[in-house]
């Protein structure tokens, strides 16, 4: 049995989670509404403000799917209640953010700016110049536009340049001068 599968998700009075047919989840919030189709295969069982996941049989896919499910409503559940936030953090001379709100403008050493248009659902905050936050209801959807920032300038080794997520250790190397000890 999963042990990320089996564990209840805990439903607050404030949010909706209706299932439809082949199982198409809406999970409706006080920050907005979610919806994604799930596995037809597996049973999603509601027991006073929890639902558990349950699956048909021991298949290798049933099983695998199982887990994922139950992640992925949970979420669902976690961002329409208190969303999701990724930061990144800007580091170099004359690299810097501006903007905020819908659209993002990165200085980033390249002769031009870089422009970047948030999705629906997703807003973006600077602080300072150096530091986004990236914000949003949708887990997956914040983690790839905060994907797609990173990749404009991603962090090199030698001396930790680019853009880098809050959380992120860049492995540093020695350079030209290290090697000739």
């Amino acid at each position: 049995m999963s042990r990320i599968g089996r564990m209840p998700i805990d439903v607050p009075s404030d949010v909706d989670v209706t299932f439809g047919e082949n199982n198409h989840v809406v999970v409706k919030g006080p920050r907005g509404t979610l919806a994604r189709t799930l596995d037809p295969n597996l049973q999603f069982v509601r027991e006073d403000g929890t639902i558990l996941v349950q699956r048909p049989n021991e298949e290798r896919r049933s099983r695998a799917m199982h887990g994922l499910s139950r992640t992925l409503l949970n979420n669902m559940v976690t961002g329409v209640t208190s969303g999701f936030e990724k930061r990144l953090e800007i580091t170099g001379t004359g690299y810097r953010a501006q903007g905020g709100g819908n659209a993002l403008t990165l200085q980033m050493g390249f002769s031009h700016p870089v422009q970047m248009a948030a999705p629906d659902g997703i807003t973006f905050e600077v602080e300072g110049t150096t530091r986004v936050t990236v914000k949003g209801i949708d887990k997956e959807m914040v983690g790839q536009v905060a994907a797609n920032i990173r990749k404009v300038r991603p962090p090199e080794p030698y001396k930790g340049k680019g853009i880098r997520y809050a959380d992120e250790q860049i492995r540093r190397k020695a350079g030209k001068a290290g090697a000739k000890k």
